[in-house]
């Protein structure tokens, strides 16, 4: 461990100096839209398509225990983040690897303001997560979740604060937990699921109204064409 506290591998910094490199031959006005894509802008759109997600998935749903299982993988997205991150603040505390710009001259670094340790990669391990859990709802989603969650790694590195390495670890942490932790989060969170799917008041969270038109056994063919064409819309 203390070899990757002090440096990282010949490797490691080698990357770190050809992807922070391309920061020094860009525009400032780029630099700046880098930073705060990787700092932000990019977490905000995954959530926005977890959001996106959870709200098709909601309409199209043939049944409640469709409706109560798609959703509950879609919990299960921002859920992971948070138990990926809380099983890295140990490690992070145990390796105690310095960020780069600490350890390395003539980086262009694009935040300021970064004092805690460098492995493994907060936002690499929390994109990830979400990336693969909402890949395992839904694939047509999830391909792109992986790209923001990829590209938040890449950005990481590109705005000298990060290791390679520590990107890495971060994908790696992520997707251990989203699939790992996947079928007993489905257990806890599908029964609950269904109860909010019956309710009343909160049960379009679960499973919108025109999807219960649609589907109701032995409905009249008038109005399960009508919830078709709701949907189509």
């Amino acid at each position: 461990m203390a070899g990757l506290a002090d440096s990282g591998s010949n490797l490691d910094v080698d990357l770190l100096y050809d992807i922070n490199g391309l920061a020094k031959d860009a525009p400032h006005w780029f630099d700046r839209i880098v930073g705060f894509v990787g700092e932000y802008g990019l977490l905000f759109g995954m959530i926005l398509l977890i959001v996106w997600c959870w709200w098709t998935v909601r309409r199209r749903a043939a049944s409640a225990e469709e409706a109560a299982s798609s959703v509950a993988a879609l919990v299960w997205a921002p859920l992971a983040a948070g138990v990926a991150e809380l099983i890295n603040v140990p490690i992070r505390g145990f390796v105690e690897r310095p960020r780069p710009f600490n350890d390395h001259q003539g980086l262009e670094v694009l935040v300021s303001g970064k004092t805690d340790y460098s492995f493994v990669s907060d936002h690499a391990t929390i994109m990830m997560a979400m990336g693969v859990a909402l890949f395992v709802a839904d694939r047509r989603f999830g391909v792109w979740g992986l790209v923001l969650g990829f590209l938040g790694g890449v950005c990481r590195i590109y705005m000298g604060v990060h290791y390679p390495t520590d990107v890495i670890g971060g994908f790696a942490l992520g997707t251990a937990v989203a699939l790992l932790l996947s079928p007993l989060a489905s257990a806890l969170l599908t029964p609950v699921l269904k109860s909010v799917e019956r309710s009343p008041r909160v049960g379009w969270l679960v499973r919108s109204r025109a999807a219960r038109v649609a589907f109701v056994p032995g409905a009249r063919s008038g109005a399960v064409g009508a919830g078709e064409r709701d949907l189509a819309a």
